[in-house]
């Protein structure tokens, strides 16, 4: 699979040779039209699917999901229970897909990796000072190392927004870059933008682009920790920016959208989105997740509504 370097010989190398370079290239990206984006976003969210394609949709929603809990609260207890239901997310029905991984805190990291071991399932990891990303680079390289050493299999990293939005690329740039080196080669890095904080469409767009060059694995849109998270038209931008990155590099790099995907009529537009933006590459856990946690719980009801002819409600489905 394609590497998230760029060679020595490609003419996007030198784009970080300095702050001004970085910011002639961000800036110089076409603007973005706010309202065809968002019209674009809107007209493939109304595209509707037969119920075959539907049960596809369905388990792939399902297996791309990183089963998620990020509360001051969790437990060692709760996280063995999320690794159980990662792992079988239907105990009665062994033909529902695992997840694609949980995500925890890093002091939760070692519970988790013993409660999906054997399993295929990811152990992912937020670290920088998650959610605020407000902390020195060493604490937050300590943060890294710690998730690492801990046996997660990807770290899902934030950006520093008010470097970013003060226009000071190059720290945001070489920040991602220090960490990327930090994950060595055991882990893959994902770079949250919290989209919702950056306030335009073009924002996302030079934020996307600054951590793919960085060598981003992945880009996420949110902590879900804020009030605007994932949305069709900002994962839409992203997968744009995919799309064009790799045309332009050979590099695939990943999407997840996060925060605020809560139905399977939800995660089965996002998936149009994936399919007629970024083409069918993208479709698959490698390369696309949801970032959430009460979604798998309602995939699972369509899942057996389809199966059985009937609605089973809430109570067919554990409480996270």
């Amino acid at each position: 699979m394609p590497s998230s370097a760029l060679t020595a010989a490609h003419p996007l190398k030198d784009v970080a040779a300095s702050d001004s370079a970085l910011r002639r290239f961000l800036h110089g990206l076409p603007g973005v039209d706010a309202v065809g984006l968002e019209g674009r976003a809107a007209s493939l969210g109304t595209r509707s699917i037969k119920t075959t394609a539907k049960a596809y949709a369905i388990d792939l929603a399902i297996s791309m999901v990183d089963l998620t809990t990020l509360e001051g609260a969790d437990t060692p207890g709760k996280v063995r229970a999320l690794g159980a239901k990662a792992v079988k997310p239907d105990p009665t029905d062994r033909t529902t897909p695992s997840t694609a991984a949980v995500c925890v805190y890093p002091d939760m990291v070692a519970v988790a990796k013993e409660a999906v071991a054997g399993s295929g399932v990811k152990v992912a990891s937020v670290a920088t000072a998650f959610p605020a990303g407000r902390a020195a680079l060493d604490v937050k390289l300590a943060d890294v190392r710690d998730a690492v050493a801990a046996g997660a299999d990807e770290i899902d990293m934030v950006i520093d927004r008010g470097a970013f939005l003060s226009g000071r690329y190059l720290k945001v740039y070489d920040e991602i870059t220090a960490v990327k080196e930090a994950c060595g080669t055991s882990a893959r890095l994902k770079v949250i933008f919290e989209t919702g904080e950056l306030s335009t469409y073009d924002n996302i767009r030079r934020a996307s682009w600054l951590g793919m060059l960085a060598g981003a694995d992945f880009i996420k849109t949110s902590t879900g920790k804020v009030a605007v998270n994932a949305t069709p038209a900002n994962t839409l931008l992203m997968l744009e920016a995919v799309r064009d990155f790799r045309a332009q590099t050979g590099i695939q790099v990943g999407v997840k959208p996060a925060g605020g995907i809560r139905t399977s009529k939800d995660a089965i537009k996002f998936l149009v989105l994936v399919n007629e933006t970024a083409g069918e590459d993208w479709l698959d856990n490698h390369w696309f997740r949801f970032g959430a946690s009460s979604l798998l719980n309602d995939l699972l009801m369509q899942r057996q509504k389809l199966a059985t002819g009937r609605y089973s409600g809430p109570d067919y489905v554990t409480v996270d």
